[in-house]
């Protein structure tokens, strides 16, 4: 594919922080007010009662910069938002399918409701993230 406008080191450092800010921000509001209520009704004694910060923290890493590598910077390139959201969406259902359907296989007590749940937000949350980087990449680039 022709790249239509570059990206330099400054703005895939500014696409990463933006996605993993956008994601961390909008993915806590999220456990906090929707997800927390409906996996304690849903799955009960499946949930911790204090839940373990470091694995969610490295989860958050890893995933910012899958976001940042798959979406973010390809639909920069291009220059079009719709290609992060479309992208965003693709990731988004891969990675928390990937999660929600294996447990949902395996886990006994995992709930179709949770999952489904789980994997909508995943997609939007990725939409929204990757937007976000792709906006902050932009943004470096066009301030030039």
């Amino acid at each position: 594919m022709q790249s239509t406008s570059p990206v330099d080191q400054v703005s895939v450092i500014k696409a990463f922080a933006a996605t993993l800010l956008a994601f961390v921000l909008i993915d806590g509001a999220w456990i906090t007010f929707v997800a927390v209520p409906l996996f304690q009704r849903e799955l009960g004694s499946l949930m911790r009662a204090d839940p373990l910060l470091w694995p969610a923290a490295i989860f958050y890493l890893i995933y910012a910069a899958a976001v940042t590598l798959l979406v973010v910077l390809p639909s920069a390139r291009e220059g079009r938002l719709a290609a992060a959201a479309w992208r965003g969406a693709l990731l988004g259902l891969a990675a928390y399918g990937t999660f929600d359907l294996t447990n949902l296989a395996i886990v006994k007590g995992w709930t179709l409701l949770a999952a489904l749940v789980d994997l909508g937000w995943g997609t939007v949350a990725t939409v929204l993230a990757g937007s976000m980087g792709f906006w902050a990449s932009r943004r470096r680039t066009a301030s030039r």
